[in-house]
Parts: structure tokens; C-alpha cells; sequence
């Protein structure tokens, strides 16, 4: 009966630790993704509009991190909406949530990803800039400062 008891002792003990252990398993953003987003952005601007009401922007969002994170969406008081848009097959899109891979880019540029500012307050002017912020599925938001470019503006590097 004693060793019995110590048997059923040593089982209860076994299972309770492994209740424990699974307990601390990590979330999607600890260790079993490896870590964390670590946002950054560059090469922002604006082409000088050329409409009253509606403007493009372009941006790279660099993650530097070791899990990857989700611009889920963009606002900025320039305009009554910010959206994100693709480019397929030559039509524009709106796109939901857009993936920024870990030690990776979601790169927008003319012809491909962009921005849309539409029912702009103002017109922005080359020489000014506006300001938007960027909202993620996990980590927080970032302000990016973008400068008004010429419409004709090209960027060599950064896309």
C-alpha cells in the first residue's frame, strides 16, 4: 500500500510539473518568434500633387527585428483618409493589412505598393512637409515626417 501511495505521489508530481511547463510557453511576439519588430522607416516623400483632393506617398518600412508585424493601417491630418494600395496586373487596389516580413522591407514606390491621401485639407507644396502615422498589428505606431517633393521627383536609392 505504501508503495502505492509514493507511485501515485511521484505521477502527481510529474503531472503537475508538466502542466507548469506548458504554461510558460511563450506569445506569437516572445520566444517562439524568435523576439520582436524593430521598425524603422526611410526614403519617405510626397510628389507635389498635381490634384486638389487626392495625393501618393511613398516610404520603405525596415524591420530590423527577429518577428514580423503587419502595417494594418495610416492616417495623418493632411487628409480625411489614408489608405494602402497595390498595383496588380496595372490597376490600383486597396490593400488590408500588409506584411513586414522580420529582417525584411514593405517597400512603396510608383508603380507598386502606395499610399493614397484622399480629401486633402490642403494642397501640399514641394518644400513642405506631411506628417503620417503608421499603425501595426504589434508594435506601436511611428510618425514619419514626409517631405514634399517636385511630381517628377525620382529617389535613386531607398526603393
Amino acid at each position: 500500500m505504501r508503495r502505492r501511495t509514493a507511485v501515485t505521489a511521484l505521477t502527481a508530481a510529474a503531472l503537475a510539473g508538466t502542466v507548469l511547463l506548458t504554461g510558460c510557453g511563450g506569445s506569437a511576439s516572445g520566444a517562439e518568434s524568435g523576439g520582436k519588430a524593430e521598425l524603422s522607416v526611410s526614403a519617405a516623400y510626397m510628389p507635389q500633387p498635381v490634384s486638389d483632393s487626392m495625393a501618393a506617398g511613398f516610404l520603405t518600412i525596415v524591420n530590423k527585428g527577429d518577428a514580423k508585424d503587419e502595417l494594418t493601417s495610416v492616417t495623418s491630418d493632411a487628409a480625411g483618409s489614408v489608405t494602402a494600395h497595390r498595383t496588380v496586373g496595372g490597376t490600383m487596389q486597396e490593400a488590408g493589412a500588409l506584411a513586414v516580413p522580420a529582417h525584411g522591407r514593405l517597400v512603396f514606390k510608383s508603380g507598386g505598393n502606395h499610399l493614397m491621401f484622399d480629401m486633402l485639407k490642403h494642397k501640399p507644396r514641394q518644400g513642405q512637409t506631411v506628417t503620417v502615422e503608421l499603425h501595426f498589428a504589434h508594435s506601436g505606431d511611428l510618425r514619419v515626417e514626409m517631405p514634399v517633393k517636385a511630381a517628377t521627383y525620382s529617389p535613386e536609392t531607398g526603393h
